[in-house]
C-alpha cells in the first residue's frame, strides 16, 4: 500500500475547455462575454477568466530549468535575492554608521548615492570602514563623468585591503542616457561611449561589479505601462552593449557588466510576468552576438558560445507612481505586493521604498518596516527556497510569452528606428512615455485605475498637508541641462491630493449634505457613494438615513450649514423628486443628483446642472466644485 499512488482525480472525468466556456455562457444569462469577464490590458492584450494546459503546450519556456539558457526560469537555481537599503552621502562618517547599523537589521545590500564633489580615497575609505565588502553587496551612484574615477578608488581600496577580487559582487550605476532623460545632458554619441568605456576599463579589476546602468526605474516612474518599460530597457541595454563592443570592448564582459534597474508596479501577476519575459529577451539579444566566453572550463559554453553572458542582473525597486501621501499606510501594502511580484520573478537585489516617502525623508520606523517586508518573505513565507515558484502557472506563462511579444514589438520599432540613442535624442521615448502617463492619469481621474484612499473610499477625517516635509525629490546629480527633453517622476495621485491641499487651505471646509430620500435600496448605495467621491476633495460629508419630504431635507442641510446637496433617490423618483429640490434648494446650496437617470436632459433644461455618477470624471468634476466655491 506505501507504494501505491493514490490519485484523487481519478474518479473524476476530465472537463474540456469547451464545456467550461458552455457553463459559463449559461451562468452570464446572455451577456456578452468578451465585455463582462475579458479584461484589455494596457499593453494591448486580453488576459481571458481563464486557462488551461492546452494554453501553454507549444511554449518552449515550459522545457526549461532554473538557471539554464534562456534563463526565462531565473539566472540561478536558487531564489535568494539581496535586500538593498539605498544611503544617500551627505557625510561619509554617518553614511558609514548608518550601514553597519542596517546591516546588522537585515540589509545585506547598499545602495550608496555619492556626491561627485567629496570622491576621493579618504572618503571611500571613510565611508566603507569596517564594512566587509565580501559579505554584502555593495552598489554605487555618481555624476557619470566621475564614474571612472570611483571604479579605479574603489579597486584600489580593496587591494590595500586585500581582498580576493573575485568575491567581491557589486555595481557602479553609470548610465549616461538616464542622465539624458531625466537632466536632459545632451551627449554626442562618442562623448557617451567614451565615458562608458572608461568606466568599464576602470572596473575590470572588480569582475563581478556590474557597472553600466540601465535604469529603467526612471520609464515607470514617469508613467510608462510595463511592456514599455521592458521594451525600452532592451534597447537601452542593447544601444550599451554594441557600442562598447564597437570600441574594442570584449562583449562577454561587456555583456556581464550591463545591470538593468526595474520598477516593479502594482500589478501583481503582470509584473511577475514581466521579470520572467525581461530575463528571456535579453538572454536572446546577447545570444544572438554570439559572444566567445573568456573563461576556462566555463560550464555555461556551449559550441563556443558562452551563455553566461546572457544572464540578466536585476534591481527592482517599488513604483513611486501610485504612492500617496493620503492614506499613506495603505503605501505598505503596495509595497509588499510588490516586493512579492519582484521576488517571485527572480530579481536579484531589491529596495523596498518606505510608505512615507512620498512627502518627508523616511526615518527610522519607516525604513525599519521597509527593509522587513522583504526580511517576512524571506524568513516567514520562504519565497527564497523555490526558484520561480510561477513556473507551469498557466496564466503567469500565458502573460510571460504575451508580455515578452508586446515588448519585442517596441524593441525593433526602436531598433529599426536607429536605436535607443537616437530615440532619446529625438524625444520619440519621452513623448511615448508621457502620452502613457497621460493615459493612465486620465484612468486615475475615471477610477478605471483606482487608488485605494485617494479616488476611492478615501479616509473622510485625513488632514495631511501638515505632515508633507518634501517637494519632488531632487535629481542625483546638479548637472542640470535642457538641450534634451527629460521626463519627471509623475504620482498618479498628485492631482487628487492638490484638491485635498486647497479644500485643507480653503477658510471654510466645504460640506456635502447627503439629501436621503425614497427607494431605500437606492439611497443607500448613492449616497454611498457620493460620500466617498465628494470626501476625494476632502470635503465634509454628511450622510442620513432618509427623509420623509424634500423640505425637511433641504432644512436639515441648511441647518448643517451645507455647502452642497445630494439628492440620492431611485430614477423613477427623480421625476418628481429632483425639480422639487431644485426649487426648495435654489440660491441656498448647490444641488447635485445622484445617478444618470434617463430623465437627466429634462431634468438640465429645468436648471439641475450637477450629476455624479460611476461615468463621471472624479478629477474634473471635483475640480469644477471647488471652482464653484472658490477654493
Amino acid at each position: 500500500m506505501a507504494e501505491k499512488k493514490l490519485n484523487l482525480l481519478a474518479d473524476f472525468p476530465s472537463v474540456s475547455a469547451q464545456q467550461w466556456m458552455d457553463k459559463i455562457t449559461v451562468d452570464l444569462k446572455g451577456a456578452d462575454f468578451d465585455k463582462k469577464l475579458v479584461w484589455k490590458t494596457n499593453e494591448g492584450f486580453s488576459v481571458l477568466p481563464f486557462y488551461r494546459a492546452e494554453d501553454i503546450e507549444n511554449l518552449k519556456s515550459t522545457e526549461v530549468v532554473p538557471g539554464k539558457f534562456p534563463y526565462v526560469r531565473g539566472t540561478k537555481a536558487d531564489n535568494v535575492w539581496f535586500v538593498r537599503q539605498d544611503i544617500v552621502v551627505k557625510d561619509a562618517k554617518e553614511a558609514n554608521a548608518k550601514a553597519l547599523d542596517v546591516l546588522c537589521k537585515g540589509a545585506t545590500s547598499h545602495g550608496f548615492k555619492l556626491s561627485k564633489k567629496d570622491l576621493s580615497p579618504d572618503y571611500i575609505a571613510t565611508l566603507l570602514q569596517n564594512i566587509q565588502a565580501d559579505c554584502v553587496e555593495l552598489n554605487f551612484t555618481i555624476c557619470t563623468k566621475r564614474s571612472a574615477d570611483l571604479a579605479t578608488i574603489l579597486t584600489d581600496y580593496f587591494k590595500s585591503k586585500e581582498y580576493n577580487l573575485t568575491q567581491l559582487h557589486g555595481s557602479i550605476n553609470w548610465d549616461g542616457m538616464n542622465a539624458m532623460l531625466l537632466r536632459g545632458k545632451d551627449f554626442e554619441k562618442e562623448e557617451l561611449v567614451t565615458l562608458a568605456k572608461a568606466t568599464f576599463d576602470a572596473a575590470l579589476g572588480l569582475p563581478f561589479y556590474r557597472v553600466i546602468g540601465v535604469n529603467a526605474t526612471t520609464l515607470s516612474n514617469a508613467g510608462a505601462f510595463l511592456a514599455q518599460e521592458l521594451g525600452y530597457a532592451l534597447a537601452w541595454g542593447n544601444e550599451y552593449l554594441s557600442a562598447l563592443i564597437e570600441a574594442g570592448c570584449e562583449p562577454s564582459i561587456v555583456a556581464k557588466n550591463i545591470k538593468f534597474n526595474f520598477a516593479v508596479g502594482g500589478n501583481y501577476f503582470m509584473e511577475i510576468a514581466k521579470f520572467r519575459a525581461a530575463k528571456l529577451l535579453w538572454a536572446n539579444i546577447v545570444d544572438a552576438y554570439q559572444v566567445k566566453c573568456v573563461k576556462d572550463g566555463c560550464q555555461h559554453t556551449v559550441d563556443g558560445i558562452c551563455k553566461c553572458a546572457a544572464k540578466m542582473r536585476i534591481h527592482a525597486q517599488t513604483t513611486e507612481f501610485n504612492k500617496t501621501t493620503f492614506d499613506a499606510n495603505v503605501n505598505m501594502l503596495r509595497t509588499q505586493t510588490e516586493a512579492m511580484s519582484a521576488t517571485l520573478g527572480g530579481v536579484n537585489s531589491l529596495t523596498v521604498l518606505p510608505y512615507d516617502s512620498t512627502y518627508k525623508k523616511a526615518d527610522e520606523f519607516s525604513e525599519r518596516i521597509a527593509r522587513n517586508q522583504q526580511l517576512l518573505l524571506k524568513e516567514e513565507c520562504h519565497f527564497d527556497k523555490v526558484a520561480d515558484p510561477a513556473a507551469g502557472s498557466y496564466y503567469i506563462e500565458t502573460l510571460t510569452n504575451e508580455i515578452a511579444a508586446q515588448a519585442w514589438k517596441i524593441f525593433l520599432e526602436v531598433e529599426d528606428n536607429g536605436g535607443f540613442f537616437t530615440a532619446i535624442k529625438a524625444g520619440t521615448v519621452q513623448k511615448a512615455v508621457k502620452a502613457t502617463a497621460t493615459s493612465r492619469l486620465k484612468s486615475v481621474s475615471s477610477r478605471r485605475e483606482v487608488l485605494l484612499g485617494t479616488n476611492q473610499f478615501p479616509n473622510f477625517a485625513e488632514f495631511a498637508a501638515a505632515k508633507v516635509e518634501i517637494a519632488k525629490a531632487a535629481a542625483d546629480c546638479d548637472c542640470n541641462h535642457t538641450a534634451v527633453e527629460t521626463l519627471a517622476p509623475v504620482r498618479a495621485a498628485e492631482e487628487f491630493e492638490t484638491l485635498r491641499f486647497a479644500t485643507e487651505a480653503a477658510a471654510k471646509r466645504p460640506k456635502a449634505f447627503m439629501l436621503t430620500i425614497g427607494s431605500l435600496a437606492m439611497r443607500l448605495a448613492r449616497a454611498q457613494f457620493s460620500c466617498n467621491f465628494f470626501a476625494c476633495a476632502g470635503y465634509e460629508v454628511v450622510d442620513n438615513l432618509g427623509f420623509k419630504t424634500i423640505e425637511e431635507g433641504v432644512n436639515a442641510a441648511m441647518e448643517a450649514n451645507a455647502d452642497i446637496i445630494v439628492l440620492c433617490s431611485s430614477d423613477d423618483e427623480y421625476v418628481e423628486l429632483a425639480p422639487a429640490a431644485y426649487e426648495a434648494s435654489k440660491g441656498k446650496a448647490i444641488l447635485v443628483v445622484a445617478g444618470a437617470p434617463a430623465n437627466m436632459d429634462e431634468l438640465k433644461a429645468l436648471g439641475i446642472e450637477h450629476f455624479v455618477n460611476v461615468k463621471s470624471n472624479v478629477l474634473d468634476t471635483l475640480k469644477q466644485f471647488n471652482q464653484l466655491l472658490s477654493i
